[in-house]
């Protein structure tokens, strides 16, 4: 079974990567920031493998706490492949717009401080797979389903061996602290690229492949897929509706991202109390930054289709 290493991004079970393994090769899905690393690599020897026998590793999309750390890994790891999305592969290659567009976001000394050093990968060790694309790896089969909705630039990874999808950030965010009183999932609807629809057509791709466990990238594995999946989708519903307030409003800039994040809170609030978590303030501490990106992920699809109309 896929090893779930906790990379302590922010926080302890907040983003983690997965380490698989096929007799004395290993295999990364994810790889974090580069302060990841000493935890990746501590993870390969607790299964008796060295960096030097890792043989691939792969990115389900290029957010930074998902890929900010595969410069680094690929450096530790000199035998290794990076496999990624057609449109993620160029940012791989040549980080340089990638780096800069997340200075501009949280500025340089939360850059560093987050993601350190991203440096260039070489192309030869950069191969692209297409949608529906398969690996044959040992005893696995692992199948690369382009994925869109959170980035355009994402794929999810079904592995034969486990009956499992790797799913990024495709199948929503389902942190333990959230699961005390049954299944609590929620979709990421972050900047820049969401698209409900997408998202949508994303979540039944998982589903309708009839996965026995998904393998959330925030964070762990969830068993109950159609579960989750029903979860998802009346929470798009709610998005979408709240998408189309946002569009029709005369709110802008920060205006109609705070409006977004104000109504998520509603939203989330009664979704919480109904499982008896409302009143926990670690719980509203813990998606507090989720619901800002996913405000700001609305608002900000709200400002293109407003264009679009004009």
């Amino acid at each position: 079974m896929p090893l779930l290493v906790d990379c302590f991004y922010s926080r302890p079970e907040f983003a983690g990567a997965y380490l698989l393994q096929e007799d004395q090769e290993g295999l990364f899905i994810e790889n974090n920031t580069v302060h990841a690393l000493g935890f990746l690599l501590e993870a390969l020897s607790k299964r008796g493998l060295t960096p030097h026998q890792v043989k691939f590793l792969i990115v389900t999309h290029i957010h930074l706490d998902h890929a900010g750390g595969s410069s680094a890994l690929m450096k530790a790891c000199p035998n290794a492949v990076l496999l990624a999305h057609p449109k993620a592969a160029p940012h791989l290659v040549d980080p340089t717009k990638l780096v800069k567009s997340a200075k501009q976001v949280y500025g340089e000394k939360a850059f560093q401080e987050l993601y350190g050093t991203i440096e260039p990968i070489d192309a030869s060790r950069v191969r692209v797979m297409q949608d529906g694309e398969q690996l044959l790896w040992g005893s696995r089969k692992l199948t690369f389903i382009h994925t869109r909705g959170h980035a355009n630039h994402h794929f999810c990874v079904f592995d034969s061996a486990s009956e499992g999808v790797f799913t990024g950030d495709s199948f929503g965010l389902a942190y333990p602290a959230l699961q005390k009183r049954g299944l609590f999932i929620f979709p990421s609807t972050s900047p820049t690229d969401f698209d409900p629809g997408l998202a949508r057509q994303s979540i039944q791709k998982i589903r309708n492949l009839n996965p026995k466990h998904v393998y959330l990238t925030h964070y762990g594995a969830v068993e109950k897929v159609h579960e989750a999946a029903q979860q998802l989708l009346m929470h798009l519903d709610r998005v979408e509706a709240l998408l189309e307030q946002a569009v029709g409003s005369s709110l802008k800039d920060e205006q109609l991202d705070a409006y977004c994040e104000k109504e998520l809170q509603f939203y989330f609030s009664k979704e919480l109390d109904l499982r008896g978590l409302g009143s926990d303030p670690f719980v509203w501490q813990l998606i507090q930054n989720d619901l800002k990106l996913n405000a700001s992920g609305i608002a900000h699809v709200a400002r293109k289709r407003r264009k679009g109309a004009s």
